[in-house]
């Protein structure tokens, strides 16, 4: 149960959340120590910790003296391995959140820019699979919504003609998203002449994969990490870093945050604020167009 219920939450952290390979070997690390600490005390399935298998825990943490930095990673590593399940309603309460938070600064997923996402989206072909990617592509920059909603998307989740997407987010809850005239033309190609020959049962998923499932996580992180390095891009591109892009670009470009939570399905607009990270020269521009005195005015009369 330990094994399992880990590397689901790895696949989370690296396919939904963008994490760095780095982070996720730490992790990987940080949970086989805990899982092996609480199956020696007989505790063999991660929804059955407490709050005091939790202290026992720390406990060899201390009597092993690490450091406090390597200690509050492992206790956020624990904290979100426990909100993980309690999302999934594998358990009732975080036993974790007890603990006092340890507050750290927190980093920016990495972001494409504008030409980075046009090599991106451009990269695949245009066989019957290059049609598939392309559009799932599309509709991630198009919509920003998260790998898993893209994938759980069935047949009737997308109106072409009136250009819209009905998208269940977290806690099941519906948002409708809208489309672009190009990414709406991918779905039209994948719809006419990849799908039916990726339709082999009766399936009424949108994406499918070469046996005619459902396309999995996995298999579209693998997807998006050959077309980043087809495109010739060097940062470390996830499903993240495209729904990243999404609301970055809006919010450059002019869009208001409370719009862009909606899009993006945020319960808190704290959330939000994350992508409000502009260059400094958009910034600067902005300050000239709206403050009546940014601009220095020479040859005035007086």
């Amino acid at each position: 149960m330990w094994s399992e219920a880990i590397n689901e939450y790895l696949d989370y952290l690296l396919i939904e959340r963008g994490m760095a390979q780095n982070t996720i070997n730490a992790y990987r690390r940080d949970l086989k120590q805990y899982a092996t600490i609480m199956t020696a005390k007989k505790v063999t399935d991660p929804v059955d910790v407490d709050i005091e298998a939790i202290y026992d825990y720390l406990a060899v943490l201390w009597r092993d003296k690490l450091a406090s930095t390597t200690i509050a990673r492992k206790i956020a590593c624990l904290r979100g391995f426990y909100d993980h399940l309690h999302a999934k309603g594998q358990i009732k309460n975080n036993p974790v959140a007890k603990l006092d938070a340890i507050k750290r600064k927190q980093s920016l997923p990495q972001v494409l820019s504008e030409q980075e996402v046009d090599k991106l989206l451009s990269a695949p072909n245009g066989d019957y699979l290059g049609l598939r990617d392309k559009a799932m592509l599309e509709v991630l920059y198009a919509t920003g919504m998260r790998v898993s909603e893209m994938l759980s998307l069935d047949i009737g989740d997308i109106e072409l003609d009136a250009g819209f997407v009905r998208c269940r987010g977290k806690g099941d809850k519906e948002r409708i998203v809208p489309l672009g005239n190009i990414a709406k033309k991918a779905l039209e190609d994948y719809l006419a002449l990849s799908r039916p020959k990726l339709l082999k049962k009766k399936n009424n998923a949108y994406f499918l994969n070469n046996r005619g499932d459902r396309l999995s996580r996995v298999g579209f992180w693998k997807l998006i990490k050959a077309y980043t390095k087809e495109a010739g891009i060097t940062k470390d591109v996830s499903p993240h870093t495209l729904r990243h892009s999404f609301a970055t670009h809006l919010l450059k470009n002019g869009a208001d945050l409370r719009t862009v939570q909606e899009l993006l399905g945020h319960a808190d607009i704290a959330t939000t604020q994350l992508y409000t990270h502009l260059s400094q020269s958009r910034i600067r521009q902005v300050y000239r167009e709206a403050h009546p005195r940014s601009v220095k005015r020479e040859n005035t009369d007086i």
